[in-house]
């Protein structure tokens, strides 16, 4: 088995689109890529000011890095620094991305396999410097990912798609991407992520314009439904098998992020 080494930037990660992101998960996810985990680093914030002054808060936090901790992570844990802008604004930073790639550099001599979760273009670097040491680099990531990143990496996994990954209210629906259009008919194939590894893919499921919602539950027109692959957009939907057996997406719409919460 391929040995590997998980490295989460974690603020980058929930600010993202990944609140409520199961750590868990993400060990059984780089499992399921015939690894064993050896090392797993979640590089977080840490507000002390605030946490001196606001027992709840302090509790809330100090739950959240026990779950995290039991969940089989080392922490990295980066202080918020406050800085005084020109204009007086209070502005606060708590940057581990050099903790993460001196870690990454450090730890990973004997890895075969890195997952590097965040959308941050700023280590694309790290990603080439890996990659020339011969190892596997892979990307997990939800929102704002940089493109330049995503094209560099070995394969880059949207949080979005993997199953399990983000707690679901809606247990029925799926999501997929639109991978082929057919724009003056109306209708296209979505991509669906059936497991956890690179080829656990089915691209087989039709989708029609009249199947598909826009905002506020309304129609769109041809070019509107065929920029939905244009854009990549996220969608979710319910599936059915049709009498002839093949799959059909139905009661689709765009993916709405959940609003995040503070942690």
């Amino acid at each position: 088995m391929l040995k590997a080494g998980i490295f989460l930037d974690v603020e980058n990660l929930v600010r993202c689109g990944g609140w409520g992101i199961r750590y868990r998960m993400v060990k059984e996810f780089v499992q399921s890529q015939g690894c064993i985990v050896l090392r797993a680093n979640a590089y977080m914030a840490i507000d002390e000011e605030r946490e001196e002054r606001d027992a709840d808060y302090r509790r809330k936090k100090h739950d959240y890095r026990l779950a995290v901790r039991r969940a089989g992570f080392h922490l990295v844990l980066k202080k918020v620094q406050r800085y005084q802008a020109a204009d007086g604004e209070v502005v606060m930073k708590a940057n581990a991305d050099l903790d993460l790639a001196v870690d990454a550099l450090l730890q990973t001599e004997n890895l075969d396999y890195v997952l590097l979760g965040t959308g941050d273009g700023d280590f694309i670097r790290l990603v080439l410097a890996l990659q020339s040491t011969g190892k596997r680099v892979d990307l997990l990531s939800f929102s704002n990912t940089s493109s330049e990143l995503r094209r560099t990496v070995d394969f880059h996994f949207s949080g979005y798609l993997v199953p399990g990954l983000l707690p679901s209210k809606e247990g029925t629906r799926l999501r997929g991407q639109l991978h082929a259009v057919n724009e003056e008919k109306g209708y296209g194939f979505l991509t669906v992520r059936t497991g956890m590894s690179v080829d656990d893919l089915r691209d087989d499921v039709f989708l029609h314009i009249n199947d598909f919602q826009g905002p506020g539950g309304r129609p769109v027109d041809n070019n509107t439904f065929a920029l939905l692959k244009t854009r990549e957009t996220i969608l979710e939907f319910e599936l059915v098998t049709q009498p002839d057996g093949k799959a059909r997406a139905v009661k689709a719409a765009e993916f709405v992020e959940p609003l995040g919460q503070e942690r």
